[in-house]
């Protein structure tokens, strides 16, 4: 949605909202331009309350932007309300613990911090859109990534059940693998009225848990199905980039988000991937250090495309070879790949700007 810019009148108040989200309830707080506090309030987390809450913090003044704590979890409708009424929002990051240890906490603390940060536009960030087609990709992504620790929960407790199952039984599995395994687990036939026997009762777990895995397995291939053409409508360019399958790009679209145009350059991206190294210099010395944090499944998308062009890419290997006389370890190397690929996917997921080749070795 676009933002309307409030009408100033000269001598009126300009205000500054703040909110801190929970499941059922929104705290919020209102500054004036000078950062003084004007009042704080509680509304439920619905959609009247949403309403109210908007009509409260324009009853102080003209509206200049409001900071919202948690726009991707509990402030999500609030979000989706004021971006549809056109309000200037900003997400804000919970305030840092040396003010909270000497300030304390309560939530209307923390939305008055929060409308402070807005005023100021410290430690902020455009709040993701959550109405358009990576909305929908991200909730895909969420069934199928329980899916997929589901399935490994399967196969992980199925192989510890072969390792303590009676010898018969257990001579009869545990040289099988993959498939062979869930295929055999899930065609046991155990005796259900002597399921009093410990190789009965294994029997029954086995196949119960085979089975288990059989469908999450179709459940997950149902899923890729649907996320495979998504991926190819939203970005089909993404596709087309070296080492970049579906999962990999579907994960890096849903870290954008649909308003790719949140991120003002290729270094926030690498920030936001958790790939860009942290300064760490003091005095005469100069370093840095490795960035942990970020979007980790972002980072573990990155890596994947790093692993997969070391192997094919003829440039990445000739890049690590020549990398590797310099001196430089194999996990350096990964972490300058990672660098160079997010600079150039940066360009494919903003379509809008020149798409220069800025990562040759990459």
């Amino acid at each position: 949605m676009t933002t309307i810019a409030p009408e100033i009148v000269p001598g009126q108040v300009q205000v500054a909202g703040g909110v801190d989200t929970h499941s059922d309830t929104h705290t919020a707080a209102a500054v004036d331009g000078a950062g003084r506090l004007l009042g704080h309030r509680q509304f439920p987390a619905t959609a009247a309350g949403y309403r109210q809450l908007l009509a409260w913090l324009r009853g102080f003044g003209v509206l200049l932007v409001v900071g919202v704590e948690g726009t991707g979890v509990y402030g999500a409708g609030l979000a989706r309300h004021l971006a549809v009424e056109g309000v200037a929002m900003v997400e804000v990051d919970r305030p840092d613990r040396k003010t909270r240890r000497f300030a304390g906490k309560s939530d209307p603390l923390d939305a008055e911090a929060a409308a402070r940060t807005a005023l100021a536009r410290t430690r902020t960030g455009t709040p993701k859109d959550r109405s358009g087609q990576v909305e929908a990709l991200r909730n895909l992504r969420v069934a199928r990534r329980s899916a997929i620790d589901q399935r490994a929960d399967c196969q992980r407790r199925i192989k510890s059940l072969i390792v303590t199952a009676p010898e018969p039984l257990r001579a009869q599995l545990r040289g099988l693998k993959g498939v062979t395994l869930i295929g055999t687990c899930a065609g046991l036939r155990p005796d259900l009225n002597r399921i009093g026997e410990p190789e009965q009762a294994v029997k029954r777990a086995l196949r119960s848990l085979a089975r288990r895995h059989q469908l999450l397995s179709e459940e997950i291939n149902e899923l890729d199905d649907l996320i495979g053409p998504l991926v190819a409508q939203i970005n089909p360019d993404l596709l087309d980039c070296t080492g970049v399958g579906a999962d990999v790009a579907s994960q890096l679209l849903v870290t954008v988000g649909q308003n790719a145009d949140r991120l003002h350059s290729e270094p926030a991206f690498a920030m936001l991937c958790g790939v860009a190294p942290i300064p760490a210099s003091s005095g005469k010395t100069h370093r840095h250090r490795l960035n942990r944090g970020g979007d980790r499944q972002a980072n573990a998308a990155l890596y994947r495309i790093v692993l997969c062009r070391m192997r094919w890419d003829p440039r990445t290997r000739a890049y690590v070879e020549r990398r590797t006389t310099e001196g430089l370890s194999k996990k350096d190397i990964i972490r300058c790949l990672k660098r160079m690929i997010a600079r150039e996917l940066y360009y494919v997921l903003r379509p809008a700007h020149p798409t220069n080749d800025l990562a040759p070795a990459a």
